[in-house]
């Protein structure tokens, strides 16, 4: 196959992923959007999304065009003018994040009222808005991130006639775009959801014993504007980096290493995967119904399934006509295996129909203390199963790699099952981004006065959004694992190209990897005291703010005053964007100072380390978590006493501390370790042979 064709074929695919978008969103918009109670709070909604995101990206494109200028005139300019290509892949990558999580809250936002509509006539009809509203978001995100990364390599080869190994280490610019959008699409989203969701539950649900979206309550609206500024657009910029620095790490490291035996077959094999898993997506859409035992989960997963086998035999053949190596296409499916494992162990932990769950709502019964207590204990727990996959993973993997003729490279292996494991994120992402539709049509249930029957309806999808949220997390802590390790060997690859014949060894004995190895461990721990931080802040100036409306606004608690819902969405949206710059400034800046301090070595073990603490870290936070809230949940289906309940009051406590940890800190994470790591794989070439401490 000609080297051009491979990149053609996936900016066509891409862009087929983006009309099949624009057929989705016409789909939805279709659908009716109830009366005029409805449309009133949806539009509200709307409004505060739409500025707060506008607001974000205002802030955000600020760092950016100053990230662009140091790239383009402090990066050496190469035979290519690399400074300036790197510069131009940062700035279109970061806008392409920006452009996919849009997408995705903008239908979002418009889905939830029709979803909620859908509900006053079935179960059924509500299931196939909300996800077809979801699979917006993750067609945008994987057609704008294949349409990016293959793009700018056929740019680079064939209009530009870069060779193919320079193209790809040139790519990196469009990942570290992505990844610092994400970054702050993460910190920011994660901050105002949960500032205005813990500050509405403490005075409505602890104080005032009034139902969760309740319209009496001033901070409902800004809460249900965080779901979909966190979990919507937030995911959406946090898989859109993870997919395509992974795509990205892959050809960089076969680039590196293997282009003398396969040319650019093994550059450009990542992206034959990602086609393939795009189109099994498109496919697998299409079994998203719900049967007669109306399991939601299980019309979910027939999804999943049926993505995860099409692009098993897509891989197959692929790599059969490509390579002709069995091995590597051994490696693809460890990662469709590991996706579909994390799957199975994340809802096992999350599910209220499994113990994990239930031993923490029991727990409830003895009050706050022992709610925190064993969901911090189970929180800790889940850490064990995830990570024991994702070392079998990366040992089959390797293995694979060693064993595989064409190739005979471990980590090449481990880089397939990486763009394996992520080939399938446009479906991922589909049950994800349901999650936050779901969850704002029950508040717009709530708040309209809507039948009892349509809030089942709501309820039922609402709680398997808690779980497909929860999963796509692991998902993307595990991808982020992966992807990482990955990015470390091409960081070491990148090293011994540029040094002149030095040999680089992370040796733990050389106190250098050491001290690289420690810092890097405390990154995560500072990163998420700073964000778990700055949600207390927020949420404390929330609540002052809604009991100030509680005492000074007559008529509210009895229905005949209305809220000033405003005021609470201004108070969560200046304090995300003004939070979310400290942790954006520690992700960029650290890496570049223990680079140019302390050296190469140094910056490998820092590297090391926060991909093992943050990896780790982030699966604590996210699950644990996810178990506080369907605790509450299981408990307000009728269990241990039920609503209003002292569990029930233990267990808004125990969801009250877990809300910063499963949607601020725990994902951020991913980001976090995803950025340091595109930072010094950029900065490698500089640093490769001088430290300013060369003791």
């Amino acid at each position: 196959m000609e080297s051009y064709v491979t990149p053609l074929i996936a900016i066509g695919i891409s862009v087929v992923a983006l009309i099949y978008a624009v057929f989705l969103i016409v789909s939805v918009m279709k659908e009716g959007t109830g009366n005029d109670k409805m449309r009133e709070i949806a539009a509200s909604i709307q409004a505060g999304a739409k500025a707060y995101l506008n607001r974000q990206f205002m802030t955000v494109a600020v760092f950016a065009i100053g990230i662009f200028l140091l790239l383009a005139f402090l990066i050496p300019a190469g035979e290519y003018n690399n400074g300036v290509l790197l510069a131009v892949g940062f700035i279109v990558g970061a806008f392409f994040s920006m452009l996919a999580g849009y997408i995705g809250m903008g239908v979002a936002v418009r889905a939830n009222v029709r979803t909620a509509n859908a509900a006053k006539s079935s179960l059924k009809k509500a299931l196939r808005v909300s996800f077809r509203g979801g699979a917006v978001t993750g067609m945008a995100v994987v057609g704008l991130s294949l349409l990016g990364v293959s793009g700018f390599y056929y740019i680079f080869t064939s209009v530009m006639d870069i060779p193919a190994a320079i193209a790809a280490n040139l790519l990196i610019g469009f990942g570290f775009g992505a990844s610092l959008v994400s970054l702050f699409a993460r910190v920011g989203g994660g901050i105002f959801t949960k500032a205005a969701d813990v500050g509405a539950d403490i005075v409505g649900k602890i104080e005032k014993g009034i139902p969760e979206d309740d319209p009496r309550n001033p901070a409902v609206i800004a809460d249900n504007v965080g779901d979909n500024v966190g979990d919507c657009a937030g995911m959406g910029a946090d898989l859109f980096e993870t997919y395509a620095v992974t795509l990205i790490a892959a050809m960089i490291l076969a680039a590196s290493t293997l282009t003398e035996s396969l040319g650019t077959v093994g550059i450009e094999f990542p992206l034959v995967l990602g086609s393939i898993a795009v189109v099994a997506s498109i496919i697998g859409t299409f079994f998203v119904k719900l049967g007669k035992k109306k399991n939601i989960m299980g019309a979910l997963y027939r999804g999943m399934i049926v993505t995860g086998l099409l692009s098993a035999v897509g891989f197959y053949f692929a790599t059969d006509y490509l390579l002709g190596d069995i091995f590597v296409f051994y490696a693809a499916l460890v990662g469709l295996g590991i996706t579909l494992l994390i799957t199975v162990i994340t809802e096992y932990y999350t599910s209220t129909e499994y113990g994990p769950v239930q031993k923490v709502a029991k727990a409830s019964e003895t009050g706050a203390g022992t709610n925190v207590i064993t969901g911090l204990a189970v929180g800790l727990q889940s850490t064990f199963l995830p990570g024991i996959l994702i070392l079998v993973g990366i040992f089959l993997a390797y293995y694979f790699g060693e064993q595989s003729p064409s190739v005979a490279n471990g980590i090449y292996g481990i880089a397939i099952a990486a763009v394996a494991m992520l080939s399938t994120t446009g479906m991922v992402i589909a049950t994800d981004s349901y999650g936050p539709i779901t969850d704002n049509a029950g508040g717009i249930a709530e708040m309209a006065g809507l039948p009892e029957k349509t809030r089942k309806n709501t309820d039922a999808l609402d709680a398997v959004g808690n779980t497909t949220k929860a999963v796509t997390k692991g998902y993307a802590i595990g991808s982020a694992a992966l992807a990482a390790l990955v990015l470390f060997q091409a960081y070491k690859e990148e090293l011994l190209k540029h040094s002149e014949g030095s040999v680089y060894i992370f040796d733990l004995s050389d106190y250098r990897v050491l001290i690289g190895v420690f810092l890097g461990a405390l990154l995560p721990f500072l990163f998420s005291a700073a964000t778990m931080n700055s949600v207390g802040k927020t949420a404390h100036t929330v609540v002052e703010e809604v009991r100030r409306q509680f005492k000074t606004i007559k008529g509210i608690m009895t229905g005949k005053a209305q809220p000033d819902y405003e005021k609470c969405v201004d108070i969560v949206t200046k304090s995300a964007l003004k939070e979310m710059i400290f942790p954006g400034v520690l992700a960029v800046i650290t890496p570049i100072l223990v680079g140019f301090i302390l050296g190469p070595l140094a910056l490998g073990g820092l590297l090391a380390g926060v991909i093992v603490s943050g990896f780790l870290l982030a699966l604590l936070m996210c699950t644990g978590g996810a178990i506080w809230d369907n605790a509450k949940k299981y408990i307000e289906d009728g269990y241990h006493g039920g609503k209003g309940s002292e569990a029930h009051k233990a267990a808004v406590v125990g969801d009250t501390v877990g809300d910063p940890f499963k949607d601020t800190s725990g994902p951020a994470l991913n980001a976090l370790i995803k950025v340091i790591n595109t930072v010094a794989l950029i900065i490698a070439p500089i640093i490769a042979g001088f430290t300013l401490w060369s003791l």
